[in-house]
């Protein structure tokens, strides 16, 4: 038969197991760093007519000089998590412009920080030492309910100066907040192109900004840990492509979905529906499109049954975490409703 000719088999056969295309990165495309990356994509946006209050970013952001430069040189507010090394000055440094010649008779560098200003101090060292902010007494701000309680920081806030990556040496007045966590000790140190006090801005509206970041991590994890952002094998560069644009296109349905069927945002009343929730509904869904509707209907009573009994242990930890939590902040001496609220009250 000619199906089973050995020329027409070994066609076949090396058809079947060829080796896959790939697709290489285009070769107009660039490195850049994700500062770089992150510039281009603000640049887009507003060349897109989209306008933000501020941007807030951590501290691999932070860090980097020529992305905090490229902020200011758009105009773009920021507050940002910066490293405990990051380098600024407690007082304006004298910049000198004027061009001579030193003892030696070789020509200086111009523009230069005098000599006393050569060398900024690291934000840990300011917090610990600084007259501004050694003997600032700090505040309590309430950043934001989490399932398990509030969570409450102490903050102190001064005006510093950052060193550029530019011409200009020195940067405008920036603001350096230290926040403490009171229940763990934690320290992050935040920097702002933005003075309270200025354009109607307060350190209540900055902390708002710069504890408003949990909300981007928490879509990111439940992208990586609920639908797969991170378990592709694929080398190519669509196909990369491809398999982020259905884990995001997956993550916003599951996310309206959870919207629509949500009755209440609160933990505590058993009627919250988690991101997990409803991603293991739609895997149901789809599973038992092809089976009788008795089998059917079976599957979705346990599938409803398996969420209402995890809403209600979901309710019972948190109302449990809650009661410790605050119970906690009384043996501090601080009560949580009677502090400074960074979200703003809903009516």
């Amino acid at each position: 038969m000619p199906d089973r000719c050995p020329n027409v088999l070994a066609r076949r056969l090396g058809q079947r197991h060829a080796a896959p295309k790939k697709t290489h990165v285009p070769d107009d495309i660039q490195f850049l760093t994700k500062p770089q990356i992150a510039l281009v994509l603000i640049d887009q946006a507003m060349a897109d007519g989209i306008t933000v209050k501020a941007w807030t970013f951590d501290e691999l952001y932070g860090r980097d000089g020529k992305f905090l430069d490229g902020l200011d040189e758009r105009k773009q507010a920021f507050v940002g998590e910066v490293p405990p090394n990051f380098y600024a000055w407690a007082r304006k440094p004298i910049v000198l412009r004027k061009p001579g010649r030193n003892t030696k008779g070789r020509q200086k560098k111009y523009p230069r920080l005098a000599v006393r200003d050569a060398k900024a101090s690291q934000v840990q060292n300011l917090a610990k030492y600084s007259p501004g902010l050694a003997s600032q007494r700090p505040q309590h701000y309430r950043t934001r309910d989490s399932q398990k309680g509030p969570e409450i920081w102490e903050v102190r806030w001064h005006v510093v100066y950052r060193k550029t990556q530019d011409g200009r040496m020195v940067s405008s007045q920036c603001t350096l907040i230290v926040a403490k966590n009171v229940r763990t000790g934690e320290v992050k140190y935040f920097i702002s192109n933005q003075v309270p006090g200025r354009d109607g801005w307060t350190v209540r509206e900055l902390l708002r900004v710069a504890f408003g970041r949990w909300k981007v991590e928490a879509c990111f994890r439940e992208a990586k840990e609920e639908l797969g952002l991170d378990h592709f094998e694929c080398r190519g560069w669509e196909c990369v492509h491809r398999h982020m644009i259905v884990t995001i296109v997956s993550q916003l349905f599951c996310a309206r979905v959870r919207h629509r069927l949500c009755r209440s945002e609160v933990v505590t009343d058993a009627e919250r529906l988690t991101l997990e929730q409803v991603r293991r509904a739609t895997d149901v869904v789809i599973r038992c499109l092809c089976l009788p509707k008795r089998l059917r209907d079976e599957q979705y009573e346990a599938e409803r049954l398996r969420i209402s009994y995890h809403q209600r242990r979901n309710a019972i930890a948190s109302r449990y975490h809650r009661k410790k939590r605050i119970a906690d902040y009384h043996d501090l001496g601080i009560d949580p409703d009677q502090i400074k609220s960074v979200e703003p009250k809903s009516p």
